[in-house]
């Protein structure tokens, strides 16, 4: 059996005006059948997501794939990424251009060292530590040099210009490290590893070599202490007092080893550049017969 027609029931002007709208919203072709979509960089959405990344661990996000992007990076001049984001791009400043040109060579120089995508970066370890080992020796050497031209004594040349161009890599690494990690473990951890690499690894390992090779000459290996005493000793005292400043930080009204409010930042700083002036003062005194050692 077929329905019979059912004459349509006439519509209310509410009904009316719901079906004009619902009407409204069908998909119509109209006159323009392309549509071009522009998509734009938003900096403020970069600007998070860097912010969020230097919070991360910084063995997860510190890498390059190839070559071709460390050399890029090595002549690209770029912005000091430490300045407050403004949430729009920055140009390079003029110190910026300064420092580029000041230190470009030594940029390309380390952009020759292996991605750390080879062979899990292991390559880019080795390579490394031996590019940092031939630039000790040339700047020890330097130094020395420097300091017999203008008449300094070894001792006074190692403590000022040798301890100063080998500690500015971990200055620096330090200092990126207490900007990147929430905690100042990994900025401090870096100073005394280093430290500890250099007293036990370093001259452990130099002093073995060369009395093997001079037991094997048949002659014995004999190092005169110098001044070794007075300055091992002056720096044990400068370290209690360096803990003691980082100990008292640590109380509430501070919050930490790093950072805190301005004037105890100012104070620390002050302290212990004070320190640094002191060690290298005395040392030169005691090796210029000034002061007797012992």
């Amino acid at each position: 059996m077929t329905r019979p027609d059912v004459p349509e029931r006439k519509l209310t002007s509410d009904e009316e005006e719901a079906r004009r709208i619902a009407e409204m919203g069908k998909p119509v072709l109209g006159e323009h059948s392309k549509l071009e979509v522009i998509i734009e960089e938003s900096y403020e959405f970069k600007s998070t997501v860097d912010k969020l990344i230097k919070k991360t661990n910084l063995a997860l996000v510190v890498g390059t794939n190839s070559w071709r992007d460390q050399f890029m990076e090595a002549i690209t001049v770029s912005a000091d990424e430490d300045e407050e984001d403004t949430g729009e791009e920055r140009l390079p400043s003029c110190f910026d251009y300064v420092m580029h040109f000041l230190t470009v060579f030594w940029k390309v120089l380390f952009a020759c060292v292996p991605p750390t995508d080879y062979l899990n970066g292991w390559a880019c370890f080795f390579i490394s530590i031996v590019i940092i080992g031939v630039l000790t020796a040339v700047i020890g050497d330097l130094a020395s040099h420097f300091g017999c031209t203008i008449g300094l004594k070894d001792s006074v040349t190692a403590v000022v210009f040798v301890a100063l161009g080998t500690s500015v890599p971990d200055t620096f690494a330090s200092k990126v490290s207490a900007v990147q990690d929430t905690y100042a473990d990994a900025s401090i951890g870096n100073v005394t590893g280093s430290n500890a690499v250099n007293v036990f690894l370093g001259i452990g390992m130099a002093w073995s070599v060369a009395a093997i090779y001079w037991h094997m000459k048949g002659k014995p290996f004999v190092v005169e202490a110098g001044s070794l005493a007075f300055s091992v000793t002056l720096f044990t005292i400068f370290a209690f007092l360096a803990i003691s400043v980082l100990l008292y930080r640590r109380r509430a009204h501070i919050g930490g080893e790093l950072g805190g409010p301005r004037g105890h930042r100012l104070a620390t700083s002050a302290i212990f550049f004070s320190l640094w002036f002191l060690y290298i003062l005395f040392s030169s005194l005691e090796a210029y017969c000034h002061i007797e050692g012992f």
